[in-house]
C-alpha cells in the first residue's frame, strides 16, 4: 500500500525505468510506501525525480514517506526550500539548507525550490489525517472554556470572514481588504453596512480576540491596517475562519447574519 504520491510537473522526469525496489511510477506520479525514499535533483539517479534546471543542485534533497506524514531533507548548501499548504491560506514550512528529515504534516503539499531566479515546484500528496475524539472517562469538573468564542451568525463574524476571504480564495500573500472593499463585499448580506460599522466591528474583534496593541502603529491609518492584518493572521493560524465559513458572505433567503 502506498502512503505518498509525488506529482512532478510534466517537464520533470524520473530516473531509471521502473523506479527503485518497492517504488512505482504511474502516469507521471511517483508512489512511495511507508519508509521508502525518493531523491530529487538535477542529476539523474535510479528511480529519482530529475529536475532539469541549472539552478537546482545535482543532489537537491530527499523525501521519505511515513504513514500519515513525510520527511524532507534539504541537501542544498545555500538555498532554503519552502513546503506550502495550498489549502492553508499561506501556511508553509521552511526547510533550511542542510536540514535533514524535516517533518511535513500537510495532506496536500507543494515543494518550492528557488533556482537561479525561478521558483520550481512539485506536489506531494499524503494520506488523509486520522482523527479521534478523546473520551474523558472518569474526569469530573467544569468543561474547558473555549479558546475563542465566536458566533458565526453575528455581523462581526461576517466582517472577519470578509477580511480572510482573499487568502482563503488562494491569494496567500494578499493584504487585508480596505474598508471600502469590506463595505462592498458585505452589502449583499448586510444592506445597511457603513464604513463606521466596519470600523466598529474590527475594533470589537480586536478586543474579543484579545489582540495586543502594537506600540509601533501609533498613526490611525497604520493602526487599522495592522489590526486587520493581526486579525487575519490569528484567524487563519487557528482555523477560526475556514473556506466553508465564507458562506456567511452569500445572500440567503433566511438566516442572514444579525
Amino acid at each position: 500500500m502506498y502512503s505518498l504520491i509525488v506529482v512532478p510537473p510534466p517537464c520533470y522526469g524520473t530516473g531509471g525505468q521502473n523506479g527503485t525496489d518497492g517504488q512505482n511510477s504511474t502516469g507521471g506520479q511517483i508512489r512511495l510506501g511507508a519508509g521508502e525514499r525518493l531523491a530529487f535533483g538535477r542529476a539523474e539517479t535510479d528511480g529519482g525525480l530529475v529536475i532539469a534546471h541549472e539552478g537546482v543542485p545535482r543532489a537537491a534533497g530527499e523525501i521519505t514517506a511515513h504513514r500519515t506524514f513525510w520527511l524532507l531533507s534539504n541537501h542544498s548548501e545555500d538555498q532554503t526550500y519552502v513546503v506550502e499548504n495550498p489549502e492553508g491560506a499561506g501556511e508553509h514550512v521552511k526547510v533550511a539548507p542542510g536540514r535533514q528529515e524535516a517533518p511535513v504534516p500537510f495532506e496536500f503539499s507543494r515543494v518550492v525550490l528557488p533556482a537561479a531566479g525561478d521558483l520550481l515546484a512539485f506536489d506531494v500528496w499524503a494520506p488523509c489525517h486520522v482523527f479521534r475524539s478523546v473520551a474523558r472517562h472518569g474526569l469530573s469538573g467544569d468543561r474547558t472554556a473555549p479558546a475563542f468564542a465566536l458566533d458565526r451568525t453575528k455581523r462581526y463574524f461576517a466582517v472577519l470572514a470578509a477580511l480572510c476571504e482573499p487568502r482563503l480564495r488562494g491569494e496567500p500573500h494578499a493584504p487585508p481588504p480596505a474598508v471600502e472593499q469590506l463595505v462592498d463585499r458585505l452589502r449583499p448580506v448586510w444592506p445597511t453596512v457603513s464604513r463606521s460599522a466596519v470600523y466598529w466591528n474590527v475594533d470589537y474583534l480586536a478586543v474579543k480576540l484579545r489582540l495586543r496593541p502594537d506600540p509601533g502603529l501609533a498613526e490611525p491609518g497604520r493602526r487599522l491596517t495592522g489590526k486587520k492584518e493581526s486579525l487575519v493572521s490569528l484567524a487563519l493560524r487557528f482555523d477560526l475562519v475556514r473556506e466553508d465559513d465564507l458562506v456567511v458572505l452569500t445572500p440567503a433567503t433566511s438566516g442572514a447574519v444579525r
